[in-house]
């Protein structure tokens, strides 16, 4: 390799480097956010929240949705 070669090389390594550390910060920025808004400390327990909270939806839809057809059929009397 040249000296150029080697130079850009290393000048790719330290971009990479930059990239990996912004990350970094960005995954702990989002797992603080994370932990603060959710109560969640991992991505499982985020994962497990989010399946609850979508079936407690379904749930409420569904209940909705049945609160409104039992009004209709109160008022189409």
């Amino acid at each position: 390799m040249t000296e150029k070669e080697l130079l850009e090389l290393k000048e790719d390594i330290e971009e990479a480097k930059q990239k990996v550390s912004e990350l970094k910060g960005e995954r702990q920025a989002l797992m603080k956010r994370l932990k603060e808004d959710w109560n969640c400390g991992s991505l499982e327990e985020a994962e497990k929240k989010l399946k609850e909270m979508s079936e407690q939806v379904e749930k409420l839809s569904d209940e909705i949705t049945e609160g409104m057809e039992e009004l209709e059929s109160k008022f189409e009397r």
